[in-house]
């Protein structure tokens, strides 16, 4: 593949892959930001990451590992094997969890490693023309909240009319396309909210002001949670918060940037920097995870965009998760029970808040605040549900073992109710309670909250 030459100090010295390249007879990385080899170097192949990956656990190859991955960046880099259909299947399987960075003893910044070598796939690797069709038909709807809404008009019908049921039953889908199928397995239950925007654009805060903060809705927390969005508004409201919501805020740009659509990405992130602008809000909150880790990453995003990075390092540093931000700030409403009788709960932690955001105890201090509330942990408490922003609909069948791994954990704890604070995560637990046939009522964390300031029984 023809490319354009490598410019003085685009990449490290020690990457000899780029010097030459076009005697290369194969496909490689280009000129353009591909994995630092000093990152590469620092990994030592101890295999401290493998027990804590999920898909090495499914799959078992030394390859769908990261040091495995690692050594292919490499081998890459080197030009010593072409970025070829085998190579890049190994990289796709990568839920980008990061659960390997929070094991590595050494530091490696594998975060790093992989969000540079996708978007060097997309450049370098041409794929299947159905798996171009099936990538662009999920980037060209799902960070537009607009498009996919009108896309639903048809599925609500589908779902009223009984088709769903009809579809599942058979298993048809799944014979004919198990991407489909994983994409269809997540659909939850349509309702008319789902064509509706409720929240205003500024809503007063309750009593005294402590702060005035922006809200983020999400692209599918807005169209499929949005009563998430509307527990999260009250919650802070109820704590002292002016909330803004600018109408201009669009999608965060987590899909693409997960997926090495990098361009559309940097777009998606200086609309939701722009939006923002001028709002003089003291933080801007999010309540799903994948979302957090992405908007805490523009800085990195926007890196050599001169007219945006710094705009971008200002906006990653107000960026607070809900129960962060929360935990941090501390409660100031009363909060009541929220059933009669003691409720046990497990959290569930998502990937990019756990190993993205080092959140994990602000959660938990929360939950732990509702009365007669009790917490229970799962076994493998840091392993992935396999939803993994469009994970589960690309590599569906990895995604459907992990998904059923973490239920039986979930279940295993014997709780009566499951907290997520991610809307993939949601979906995905959803998919695999109802395929083990098990009733188990899941809520976000901020909604818990809402229902324990305002007195209301679940």
């Amino acid at each position: 593949m023809q490319t354009s030459p490598p410019t003085p100090n685009s990449v490290p010295p020690q990457n000899h892959a780029l010097e030459g390249k076009d005697s290369f007879p194969f496909p490689t990385f280009d000129a353009d930001s591909p994995p630092n080899p000093n990152l590469i170097d620092t990994c030592v192949h101890c295999g401290f990451c493998l027990a804590t990956c999920p898909s090495y656990r499914v799959i078992g190859k030394e390859t769908d590992s990261p040091r495995g991955r690692i050594y292919l960046m490499d081998a890459v880099n080197e030009g010593k094997i072409p970025l070829s259909d085998a190579t890049v299947e190994h990289f796709d399987t990568c839920l980008g969890c990061l659960a390997c960075v929070t094991a590595c003893p050494s530091g490696v910044q594998y975060d790093k490693l992989i969000a540079a070598t996708r978007p060097q796939v997309e450049r370098n690797h041409r794929r299947s023309l159905p798996d171009r069709l099936y990538r662009q038909l999920i980037f060209s709807l799902f960070p537009y909240p607009n498009r996919l809404r009108v896309l639903l008009v048809p599925l609500l019908f589908y779902q009223k009319l009984g088709m769903q049921k009809l579809v599942r039953a058979t298993g048809l889908l799944k014979r004919l396309s198990p991407r489909l199928a994983g994409m269809e397995g997540n659909l939850p239950t349509l309702t008319l909210d789902t064509f509706q925007e409720k929240l205003p654009e500024i809503i007063p805060a309750e009593g005294k002001q402590r702060y005035r903060v922006g809200v983020i809705l999400g692209c599918v927390q807005r169209l499929f949670f949005s009563g998430i969005n509307e527990a999260t508004v009250r919650v802070l409201t109820a704590n002292g918060c002016q909330v803004v919501i600018p109408r201009t805020q669009g999608c965060c740009a987590a899909l693409p940037e997960h997926q090495g659509q990098h361009e559309q990405a940097q777009a998606l992130a200086r609309q939701m920097i722009d939006s923002f602008e001028g709002t003089g809000v003291d933080a801007v909150i999010i309540n799903a995870a994948g979302c957090g880790h992405t908007l805490k990453e523009y800085g990195h995003i926007l890196a050599d965009d001169p007219e945006y990075r710094e705009k971008a390092q200002d906006f990653a540093a107000k960026v607070k998760d809900a129960q962060e931000f929360l935990a941090e700030v501390g409660l100031t409403a009363k909060l009541s029970p929220l059933t009669d009788e003691p409720l046990t709960l497990v959290y569930q932690d998502a990937c990019h808040l756990l190993h993205g955001q080092k959140i994990s105890v602000q959660p938990r201090q929360l939950l732990r605040q509702i009365p007669n509330v009790k917490l229970r942990e799962p076994i493998d408490a840091a392993l992935c549900c396999g939803s993994a922003g469009v994970y589960n609909m690309l590599q569906p069948e990895v995604a459907d073992e992990l998904g059923q791994q973490k239920v039986d954990n979930l279940l295993g704890t014997g709780a009566q109710l499951i907290a997520s604070a991610n809307p993939g995560c949601t979906l995905q637990i959803t998919k695999h309670l109802r395929l083990q046939g098990k009733e188990v009522a899941i809520k976000h964390p901020m909604e818990l909250l809402d229902c324990s300031t305002r007195g209301v029984k679940l």
